[in-house]
C-alpha cells in the first residue's frame, strides 16, 4: 500500500473535501481519503490499479489540481 499527503490550494471548505473524497474513492485500488481544509491537505492511500498519476489526474479533472 502506498501513501502519500497532497497539498490541495483550491480546498476552502468541508464541501470541497467531501467532494474530492468521493471522487478519489471511486477510483479502483484507493482505499482511504482524508481531507483537511485548514492546512489544504488531502492523504490519501492507494494499492494498485491505482498509482499517483491516475489520483492527480482525477483532481486536475475535478479542479482540484495538487501542487
Amino acid at each position: 500500500m502506498e501513501t502519500t499527503m497532497l497539498h490541495m490550494p483550491n480546498i476552502s471548505c468541508g464541501h470541497c473535501v467531501a467532494a474530492i473524497q468521493d471522487e478519489l474513492t471511486d477510483i479502483s485500488g484507493v482505499s482511504s481519503v482524508k481531507g483537511d481544509s485548514e492546512t489544504r491537505t488531502v492523504a490519501v492511500q492507494w494499492d494498485a490499479p491505482a498509482n499517483l498519476n491516475i489520483i492527480r489526474q482525477k483532481l486536475k479533472e475535478i479542479n482540484y489540481p495538487a501542487d
